[in-house]
């Protein structure tokens, strides 16, 4: 992991636009090349992220995804910036819009029925492939102009070594089953069973 220092931060920073923050900080910016900073900070002085930082598991879980075929963020650089006490992962950003932002901004029900089904099939795509993600909902699932659909804030996906199990599959829909207003785009029973029987186009 490189060093990045404060002078180099804040030019790297300068014009960037926040897309993130909470209490503790700016944690998601957008810079003024189109590039993405996304900034984690160590929630406990004693945990797993001591000796193996968010920020790495973000871009390493990006490399084992892409060659699983699933688009993820392109990753430039993993840093860390002693002076604000956080990591960084500095990546090129899909091209695209969220399942959430989509939704908000209205759509039509034959456009929203496609995309539930063309999600469901995305799901049981990643669930065979071995990919567990807790964070899965509609705001970390990207539609990019040629259709398919991606993932981003992969820090906490883990990828099994083979398919997951029935009982993987459900757990792994706990949180999205808990968001109104997107619970109900969830074909429950078919990711659970790994099997989509709506009809194609």
């Amino acid at each position: 992991m490189n060093t990045l220092e404060h002078d180099d931060y804040l030019a790297m920073r300068a014009g960037a636009t926040v897309l993130e923050a909470d209490s503790f900080g700016e944690k998601v910016l957008l810079l003024t090349d189109g590039t993405v900073l996304k900034l984690f900070r160590r929630k406990r002085l004693f945990s797993s992220a001591a000796w193996y930082p968010y920020a790495q598991r973000f871009a390493d879980n990006a490399a084992a995804l892409d060659r699983l075929g699933i688009p993820v963020p392109q990753i430039i650089v993993v840093v860390r910036i002693p002076s604000l006490a956080r990591d960084a992962v500095h990546y090129h950003p899909l091209v695209g819009r969220t399942l959430r932002e989509i939704c908000r901004e209205g759509i039509e029900k034959d456009q929203e029925r496609e995309l539930r089904t063309a999600f469901t099939r995305f799901v049981i795509h990643l669930h065979d492939c071995g990919v567990y993600f807790r964070s899965l909902h509609l705001g970390n699932v990207v539609y990019m102009p040629d259709q398919q659909l991606g993932l981003i804030d992969i820090a906490d996906v883990r990828i099994r070594a083979s398919g997951l199990s029935k009982r993987q599959r459900a757990r792994n829909l706990r949180r999205l089953l808990g968001i109104v207003g997107e619970c109900d785009w969830v074909e429950v029973s078919a990711i659970v069973d790994g099997k989509d029987d709506s009809p194609i186009g």
